[in-house]
């Protein structure tokens, strides 16, 4: 099956029992055993530890990335856990790419940090800096790409290919591309990530995460560490994700075009110091964006002239765009990193890796791009 078919197909089939089209949502703690010597034949017992409606979804992703399994997550920052808890113990070393969603960068760095794992934050669009950065003691490789929120690419091939030769898992962030656009598995990836709260879910509606794996045993892995913290994701928020999944191509095509027009309007106003996007060609990495993924994504940053004060007058004075965290929603979504997603970033690292004060986050979604576009023209006219 082709992508968009797979995704509205793959992993679910009509229920047994009814015949109803939709995969049932089995809100249900526990699960009847046909006997003690039968225990787990239907395969399921508790929860926790696994879930029909959980598993229809977790079909499904592992069909649309390419991978040998899946496994959810009650988060994002759930699966971003379970992978470091599967790979790492005290006095390890990972490498996590310079440039990541706040929250991965947390958890890393204050939290693990105090339990006997080092991590260094490197530059992974040089692959060559990520070849010296590796240890006796690296035991994983963790990248996001494009990068939250400077929409930084790391070229998936090179750095999985240093990873293979030293038998280092390498996970992938794919939330920003979706395995429509990119599928790190067959770039030589191990695990992919993805906050299912993004494109996947796609409408402001569930918070949900998921870890794809290559082989069974990087599935076993994650899977138990899925279990053991009880991070699983819950069967009605599976199956609101089943029913975004099924919209995910025409969804991301329309942001990806409105994306394009609104960066593209965006170099062109006097106002606007700089613009990021890697569908343009003034992305310093727009060849490796056309030769790993089949489209360029619909997150876009900017700086405005004026510095920090202009940027915050602009973000509050828009009336279409919401000021809000997430993204990949229908909703048009502005944000201002600093003071959202990446606040727990210092501000010695956040200068370092290139998140400014001034940078402004954009979410393209599916409002008609000529009001998308107006409502930035007046934000900016005014300033």
């Amino acid at each position: 099956m082709r992508f968009t078919t797979k995704q509205i197909h793959a992993g679910v089939e009509p229920d047994p029992v009814s015949g109803a089209v939709l995969t049932p949502i089995h809100q249900s703690t526990t699960f009847v055993q046909p006997s003690v010597d039968e225990y787990l034949s239907k395969g399921y017992s508790y929860s926790r530890s696994g879930n029909p409606t959980v598993r229809a979804l977790e079909r499904k992703l592992t069909a649309l990335e390419g991978g040998h399994d899946t496994v959810c997550f009650s988060t994002g920052m759930a699966a971003i856990n379970a992978v470091l808890l599967s790979f790492l113990k005290a006095g390890d070393h990972a490498i996590v790419s310079d440039v990541v969603y706040g929250g991965t960068y947390r958890i890393t760095s204050k939290i693990y940090s105090r339990f006997g794992v080092e991590f260094s934050f490197v530059d992974t669009a040089d692959a060559g800096k990520v070849e010296a950065a590796l240890r006796n003691d690296t035991a994983l490789i963790l990248t996001e790409t494009p990068a939250n929120p400077t929409l930084k690419l790391t070229d998936i091939e090179a750095v999985s290919r240093l990873s293979r030769a030293r038998g280092i898992p390498h996970a992938v962030d794919n939330t920003f591309l979706t395995p429509y656009y990119q599928r790190p598995l067959e770039l030589g990836a191990d695990l992919v990530v993805h906050s299912t709260t993004k494109y996947l879910d796609g409408h402001n509606a569930t918070v949900g995460g998921a870890v794809v794996c290559r082989t069974q045993e990087l599935n076993e892995r994650v899977r138990y560490h899925q279990n053991a913290t009880g991070t699983i994701m819950s069967p009605m928020v599976a199956w609101i994700t089943l029913q975004g999944c099924k919209t995910l191509s025409l969804r991301v095509d329309r942001q990806s075009e409105n994306a394009m027009k609104v960066a593209q309007f965006l170099e062109t106003h006097s106002k606007v110091e700089k613009v990021c996007y890697p569908g343009l060609e003034s992305h310093p990495q727009h060849a490796l964006a056309r030769k790993q993924a089949s489209g360029f994504g619909a997150m876009v940053w900017f700086e405005v002239k004026g510095g920090v004060a202009a940027g915050k007058k602009l973000m509050n004075s828009l009336k279409l765009w919401t000021l809000a965290e997430n993204l990949g929603s229908v909703e048009s979504l502005v944000t201002h990193p600093v003071t959202m997603t990446h606040a727990d970033v210092e501000e010695a690292e956040r200068k370092r890796v290139g998140i400014t004060d001034g940078l402004v986050r954009l979410s393209v979604g599916l409002e008609d791009v000529e009001d998308l576009v107006e409502d930035l023209k007046n934000g900016l006219d005014a300033l």
